[in-house]
């Protein structure tokens, strides 16, 4: 999918940026032609559709967000790309086991109270006062969906303490290890390869 989709009012869904072009080349390089994958908060489908477009995995994306939805929807028909899109929060409304490969691209930044919005932009980027509150409940659940030898790429940043996630996913019998990362001057961005512990 490209950068330009639609925007609506350009302030109800998330529209790529480093973050999301990070995630889909980790994504790409890593996702077989057979696996089953989801893009959980997918936004604009950036990452979703680059990988239903460069592989031959079959991708489903889902986002709380009803504009994110309507989005991608829109965007794959127009541009011929078979990508199912569900709504519902986190892993939550999948099903144990199906799939090989979970994305995920999450609202990361530390809540700000003079920044605050209350709206879709702001749950799309903010993850809490630690940052690690939208990661914390998606470790929490993401095993329960993956696949016997199933993967997560989870994108994080320093923002919200690199080091503190993969401790996190590991009291959860989760494996972190660094798949692609990238420097920038305010951050690192990393893309974590998180797979269960067995």
């Amino acid at each position: 999918m490209s950068d330009s989709t639609d925007r609506g009012d350009g302030t109800t869904v998330y529209q790529p940026a480093e973050d999301s072009r990070l995630l889909a080349e980790a994504a790409v390089e890593r996702v077989g032609d057979d696996e089953r994958v989801l893009e959980v908060g997918t936004g604009s489908g950036y990452v979703a559709g680059r990988v239903a477009a460069e592989t031959d995995a079959t991708v489903v994306a889902s986002d709380l967000n009803p504009h994110a939805c309507r989005t991608v929807r829109e965007t794959a028909r127009s541009e011929g790309v078979a990508l199912p899109v569900a709504r519902g929060n986190l892993t939550h409304p999948f099903r144990a086991g199906a799939f090989d490969r979970v994305l995920f691209n999450p609202p990361y930044l530390p809540y700000d109270p003079d920044a605050a919005r209350d709206d879709w932009m702001e749950r799309a980027l903010t993850g809490g006062e630690t940052g690690r509150e939208v990661i914390e409940a998606f470790l929490d659940d993401v095993g329960r969906v993956l696949a016997p030898e199933g993967h997560v790429l989870l994108l994080v940043s320093t923002l919200t303490d690199i080091e503190r996630v993969a401790a996190y996913a590991a009291d959860r019998g989760l494996a972190a290890s660094t798949a692609r990362e990238e420097s920038f001057p305010f951050e690192r961005l990393a893309a974590l390869s998180i797979t269960p512990e067995h």
